[in-house]
């Protein structure tokens, strides 16, 4: 047996290109197929981002919360040492008042408010009957006291205020 001789080109000019072969239609298919493939992978490389930063913001979302509530907490450390040393319960407690305000505003600048109460009749959507009692010369249904503020966060209830009902006599 005799060993066909393999041709090896000299130079790239001798190597027939696939294009050559190809027409017009074949070739623009193949730039089709590699720009469809390209696409592809930009549309699964913007996924998997997106993906990433949907759970990292899920991950880091109360971060403004709490950098909002720290210095909060750093008002009720020092009211809890000054109280060791003073018996001034006065000032204890106008300190603890304006830490309420200070907590109450917070909650604000995130969109939770308060549910009022106060001359509102029972609502079983915001509030939550803890006790009913008959008073003389009050509607059935009003709200008497609140045990617990309740909270809404924009247009949902966070916590119900549980409150104590007026009933009838």
């Amino acid at each position: 047996m005799s060993d066909p001789q393999i041709h090896k080109p000299d130079s790239y000019d001798e190597v027939e290109s696939p294009c050559e072969e190809l027409s017009p239609d074949q070739i623009r298919i193949a730039e089709l197929e590699d720009k469809l493939l390209r696409t592809q992978a930009e549309l699964e490389n913007f996924r998997k981002r997106s993906r990433r930063e949907i759970e990292e913001n899920f991950r880091y979302r109360e971060m403004d919360l709490l950098r909002d509530i720290l210095p909060i907490l750093d008002s009720v450390s020092r009211a809890i040492e000054a109280s060791k040393k003073v018996a001034d319960v006065e000032s204890l407690v106008s300190g603890f008042e304006m830490t309420s305000q200070q907590v109450l505003k917070v909650l604000a600048s995130h969109g939770c408010s308060p549910i009022q109460t106060d001359g509102k009749q029972f609502d079983p959507s915001m509030h939550d009957a803890i006790l009913q009692q008959e008073v003389p010369g009050s509607q059935p249904g009003a709200i008497l006291a609140v045990a617990s503020r309740g909270f809404m966060l924009h247009d949902r209830v966070v916590r119900p205020a549980q409150v104590i009902v007026a009933k009838e006599p």
